[in-house]
């Protein structure tokens, strides 16, 4: 894997934000099997509840090309804020469904990009999952 790559996926697509409320761009990228990168930005709205974040904006153009959580090698977020910006909690929900529980996950940020390795059951103990509505 190459996580330089990858880290600048995140990067460049950070780029592309539509951020004119917060002016905080956030990137988000994805690796599958095949060799194929996925880049997502934050997108914000006047009617803040409708924003949607780079982590979403990523995996859901990653679900819509057909992806699957099998098929993810490893994900990004990243921020330029010069402190450790982690997924939000709506965020977290949605990659604990849309990415493998131990999907290695790198949150990048900084201008001299620092790298915290986690993954997706660490970011979301204890998870929501479809197993438990599917007993109701």
């Amino acid at each position: 894997m190459d996580l330089d790559k990858l880290i600048k996926v995140a990067i460049d697509a950070s780029k592309n934000s539509y951020s004119p409320y917060s002016n905080f761009k956030v990137g988000a990228s994805l690796l599958t099997k095949d060799g194929q990168y996925f880049g997502g930005c934050n997108v914000e709205n006047s009617s803040y509840g409708l924003t949607n974040c780079a982590e979403r904006t990523c995996l859901f153009s990653a679900y819509a090309a057909g992806v699957r959580k099998e098929d993810i090698v490893a994900f990004v977020e990243y921020s330029p804020k010069e402190h450790l910006v982690s997924p939000c909690g709506a965020c977290r929900q949605v990659m604990s469904e849309l990415l493998d529980l131990d999907c290695p996950i790198y949150i990048v940020y900084g201008s001299k990009p620092t790298i915290v390795k986690t993954t997706t059951r660490e970011l979301m103990p204890l998870t929501f999952t479809k197993e438990d509505i599917d007993n109701a």
